[in-house]
């Protein structure tokens, strides 16, 4: 079991932040989030909304219907996440 599983529960919101945090110099897709997390589409657009919304992820349209998402690198809380993350992950593994 994931680590932060083991602490907050497997929610797609949070398999959706962990998808984007081990991919954090990329951007993505909504398609793209689905298919490596195993969540629908409609899932993950849910989700992913308070995340935009707390500026924890940053969404850029490409063309009229392709959005990408990556993690917001410039937010303090991002980084708060993030360094989190990979202290829980070397304490539990």
């Amino acid at each position: 079991m994931d680590p932060l599983e083991k602490i907050f529960g497997k929610t797609a919101q949070m398999t959706v932040l962990k998808n984007l945090i081990e991919r954090q110099n990329e951007s993505t897709y909504l398609s793209g989030i689905a298919e490596e997390t195993g969540l629908s589409h409609s899932s993950v657009s849910r989700v992913i909304t308070p995340l935009i919304a707390s500026g924890i992820v940053i969404e850029k349209p490409l063309g009229k219907q392709i959005r990408t998402f990556q993690l917001n690198m410039e937010s303090e809380a991002t980084r708060l996440i993030i360094d989190f993350y990979n202290k829980i992950n070397q304490m539990l593994d």
